[in-house]
């Protein structure tokens, strides 16, 4: 790969490995946490090689977590999911790279807004098709499809939690990986560093396994959202930049 390096193939490994292992634990993170940071280490990991992973991820999830699914409450918000991949396919066809690096801070922080506003959404029809459009909508452009979805998810159990999420999650991630193909944002290269950080993902669902009943995630959502919002800001400011330039 010659657009980048073995520490940034290492670095990009170790973010994966945190974010899966939160995900593993709450739910969902992979992308609130490892999507800003992979950015900075380079804009090539994300959207699409961060979404393949992200595949993975959420079909161990669903191995693990199966007989918790309720599939009859998570059915509308794949329905929204479809609407906003058709909306986040639009997006990418008219961005320049220039435009993707501004929305994507914007898209950024707009999750971790989202995620500490205090919003408390009941769990029914209207609000996970809404959900489900936002979510994916900002997974596909972004990687962090996480924080819409989850308003609506707060208040449920955790295993439950983690069943649909993770298959909302999947089917999203599928259509968002049509999106990105269909709009020019998956290609050869992109196969190739999913290839060179899946590892991380594996490792990551792996150690979640041994800390899903030890590790205290709501002590830890503030340093992960601190992380993403600082992350965030500076894909902005980056973006805002090349745009002067």
């Amino acid at each position: 790969m010659d657009e980048v390096s073995l520490v940034h193939i290492l670095l990009a490994n170790l973010t994966l490995l945190a974010g899966a292992c939160l995900q593993g634990v709450a739910g969902y993170g992979i992308g609130t946490f490892s999507a800003p940071l992979l950015f900075l280490i380079s804009p090539l990991f994300v959207p699409a090689p961060l979404v393949l992973n992200a595949v993975l991820l959420t079909v161990f999830m669903l191995f693990r977590y199966h007989e918790s699914l309720q599939i009859r409450e998570v059915r509308f918000a794949i329905g929204g999911g479809a609407l906003g991949t058709v909306f986040a396919g639009l997006t990418l066809l008219i961005l320049s790279p220039k435009g993707f690096e501004l929305i994507f801070g914007v898209l950024i922080l707009t999750g971790v807004l989202l995620s500490i506003g205090g919003l408390r959404p009941r769990l029914n029809a209207r609000n996970s098709v809404l959900a489900g459009v936002a979510s994916t909508y900002m997974g596909t452009i972004t990687a962090v499809g996480g924080p819409p979805i989850a308003l609506i998810y707060q208040n449920e159990k955790g295993p439950l939690v983690r069943a649909n999420m993770s298959a909302f999650f999947l089917v999203a991630s599928f259509f968002s990986v049509a999106a990105l193909f269909a709009s020019g944002y998956l290609g050869t290269r992109e196969l190739n560093l999913f290839a060179l950080t899946f590892p991380g993902v594996l490792g990551g669902f792996w150690l979640s396994g041994k800390l899903v009943h030890r590790l205290p995630v709501e002590g830890l959502r503030p340093v992960i959202l601190g992380i993403a919002a600082v992350a965030g800001a500076a894909a902005l400011a980056r973006g805002l930049l090349t745009l002067q330039l």
